[in-house]
């Protein structure tokens, strides 16, 4: 890895700190997608969403009848629909194990981590032939050139790397703690209070 490739964080996991001013991003961790010069774009992975599950969704889009919900695999029908970020909010992505691909619709983003928008890879999981490991965050957040890194500079955000346990762990109740204990943070000990010296 470059020093370039090293200043940016795409590939790990950004951990709100409790101070966090942006109600719509409190105790929220964001797996980053993507991360450079240009911007940054994440999904939220522990914030559920308030409306369908994945098989009333399947359901909606078509992908099943209603009558077929019964025969879903277990995968499908445990998984949860999450709220990915503020920015087009009706938009699925599947955040998935790389172990899965469809030519020219789905971002490798490493050896672990695959990302795909495209009704396909929600049909692959509901035949059971999908990627091993799957969530589904309906929108996602984006920042632009230097945002991003102006919020770290200014303690809106911790990260850690990103661990597929934690990263498709369905507990979405204690991730966020889970992932300050990754980098030997008691959220009980943290400060809401930013301090620049």
């Amino acid at each position: 890895m470059t020093v370039e490739e090293s200043r940016f964080l795409g590939g790990k996991i950004l951990i709100a700190m409790p101070g966090m001013s942006d109600e719509r991003f409190e105790r929220t961790l964001v797996y980053l997608c993507a991360h450079s010069e240009e911007g940054a774009m994440g999904v939220i992975i522990n914030r559920p969403a308030d409306h369908a599950s994945f098989p009333d969704l399947l359901v909606q889009l078509q992908i099943v009848d209603e009558g077929e919900r019964i025969r879903l695999p277990d995968q499908a029908r445990a998984m949860k629909v999450q709220t990915g970020g503020p920015v087009e909010t009706t938009r699925g992505f599947v955040l998935h194990s790389s172990d899965w691909q469809v030519e020219d619709s789905t971002l490798t983003i490493d050896e672990r981590f695959s990302l795909t928008t495209t009704l396909e890879v929600l049909k692959a999981i509901a035949e059971g032939r999908g990627p091993k490991k799957a969530m589904l965050a309906l929108g996602y957040a984006g920042w632009s050139a230097g945002q991003l890194e102006n919020e770290i500079q200014w303690n809106g955000w911790l990260h850690c790397s990103a661990e597929p346990e934690l990263v498709f762990d369905p507990d979405l109740d204690h991730k966020y703690d889970r992932a300050l204990k990754s980098i030997g943070i008691d959220i009980g000990l943290l400060s809401r209070e930013a301090g620049h010296g």
